[in-house]
């Protein structure tokens, strides 16, 4: 498998018995998998997303997969996703939602449908099979299900690039149910100038029957909705292929019950009787429309009659109460715009006024942090003070030849900027004076707010603060307690400072 794509697998759970299936037909497909360009598995990371989980996750392994549990306490799928993608390195990352089952081929398909993503290609869906009973017509429940096998960009078998997550900051949080939270991701995607597309390998979504008020539970849905909308614009049902559904029928006769009972309070007849007829109208209409497609059972007429009525006012007081909620602001997530990185003490061991390129010692982790950095699109610059040129110790060309040799070891840079001058010349550009951070955003062409520095002093944090930008502290026995009890973000290493860059402080603790 030499070449082949790395691939981890996340898969968020709520402990249905059918992660078990999932686990079962995942290391089948590993097991059958013969073609030369079959992915190599680095991780597969089973969220446990319980909201209250007093037992933990059983399941039977087998050592067949390289299983890893994360707990994540009930946060959502949005949530549990971005915990488990962050977990892992590989190059592409496999979403399957814990109700699917992949084929034996699967394995084999994936590397495929891997092979043939363009470099601008940021996600490969699976064709998602939903097999429906053959010998009665589908309820309600199995309907329902059964429009995944035509929905787009769902994230019941996606595989997304790790950089173009990264890019986007992952899922938006925002999302607490399992749905649109998808959509979202696409939308984003594609703003970015990502390409989406739909690959050969299949997964099986069975058509479980679900409870009698999950038809209910489901307008739930309609808050999720209302942020599309805020957060997309009046376009985003065309370009997620989501149709209206039902909402303005719901409103209608949500109105016109209350009308109804309104009107029979206030004694006025007439009016309730009218609004009555009208809801009486709608609902009849509406059960039809379920109830005809499926069995007539009693039981099914039933659920069909009751759920009717609960449906318009569930949908309609889930889409106003998101309505009158603030808008959101932006989402934390993405990566910054650029990481500037001090020289002396963060990417090379602190030589005082080091002229000589021979001396030049790499921090530990350096090359494979910065080398992260890269592999994410993310611009990396160097701000380093060179007080040695103005007090005559080294020369410009020294500095220059340090900065040659710097990149030789670690690699290319996308700029760099250097203070030449002392303490005396009370320069703006000088750290902690914000001048260095501000010509190197500008000269990236970036926000300066959106730009990290990553020092081992205090300096280099005042600087990021008085330009706007954040900052990383990453100390050395150089750096004083007061320094590392000031900052906000500290690393014990370059490593870590780069989990927390593109992770978000939510995820690390200093």
């Amino acid at each position: 498998m030499t070449g082949a794509p790395r691939v981890d697998i996340v898969i968020p759970t709520i402990g249905r018995p059918s992660l078990q299936e999932l686990l079962d037909s995942l290391a089948v497909a590993l097991a059958e998998a013969t073609a030369a360009q079959a992915p190599a598995l680095v991780g597969c990371y089973v969220v446990d997303d319980r909201r209250a989980a007093p037992q933990p996750l059983l399941i039977n392994l087998n050592g067949q997969l390289p299983v890893r549990l994360i707990r994540a306490s009930g946060r959502g799928p949005a949530t549990a996703r971005n915990i488990g993608w962050h977990a892992g390195q590989a190059e592409w990352v496999v979403f399957l939602d814990d109700d699917v089952v992949v084929t034996p081929s699967w394995w084999t398909d994936l590397g495929i449908d891997l092979a043939s993503a363009g470099p601008r290609t940021a996600a490969v869906q699976a064709r998602i099979e939903v097999p429906l009973p053959t010998h009665r017509r589908p309820n309600d429940a199995e309907r329902n299900t059964g429009r995944l096998a035509t929905a787009k960009w769902i994230t019941a078998d996606m595989a997304v690039r790790r950089q173009a997550m990264h890019q986007v900051g992952g899922f938006d949080e925002r999302f607490p149910l399992a749905f649109r939270e998808d959509s979202d991701l696409a939308l984003r995607l594609q703003d970015r100038g990502w390409r989406l597309r739909r690959g050969v390998r299949r997964a099986v979504h069975p058509a479980r029957r679900g409870g009698w008020a999950q038809s209910v539970r489901q307008q739930r849905g309609n808050g999720a909705d209302v942020l599309m909308r805020q957060l997309h614009g009046r376009g985003w049902r065309r370009r997620c292929s989501a149709p209206m559904g039902r909402r303005p029928q719901h409103l209608l006769a949500t109105a016109a019950g209350v009308t109804a009972l309104a009107a029979a309070v206030a004694q006025r007849r007439r009016a309730a009787l009218m609004a009555a007829s009208l809801w009486t109208a709608c609902f009849v209409e509406f059960s039809w429309r379920r109830i005809a497609p499926g069995p007539k059972d009693p039981a099914e007429v039933a659920r069909m009659l009751i759920t009717s009525v609960l449906i318009p006012p569930a949908a309609t007081w889930h889409w106003a109460r998101a309505l009158v909620r603030r808008a959101p602001g932006p989402w934390p997530g993405g990566l910054p715009a650029a990481v500037l990185f001090d020289r002396d003490g963060t990417l090379i061991e602190d030589v005082p006024y080091n002229g000589d390129p021979d001396r030049v010692r790499i921090m530990p982790g350096a090359s494979a942090a910065v080398e992260r950095l890269r592999a994410s699109g993310i611009p990396i610059a160097v701000v380093s003070n060179q007080s040695g040129v103005a007090r005559g110790l080294i020369t410009a060309a020294d500095a220059d030849a340090v900065n040659r040799r710097v990149e030789e070891l670690i690699g290319p840079f996308d700029g760099w900027f250097v203070c030449p001058h002392s303490e005396a010349d009370d320069c703006a550009c000088r750290k902690p004076a914000p001048g260095l951070v501000q010509t190197a955003a500008r000269e990236l062409g970036v926000a300066v707010d959106r730009c990290v520095v990553v020092g081992d002093i205090g300096a280099d944090i005042e600087a990021a603060a008085a330009a706007g930008a954040s900052a990383v502290l990453v100390p050395t026995a150089a750096t004083r307690a007061t320094e590392v009890a000031a900052a906000s973000w500290r690393a014990r290493d370059l490593g870590q400072a780069v989990d927390l860059i593109l992770s978000g402080p939510e995820r690390i603790r200093p």
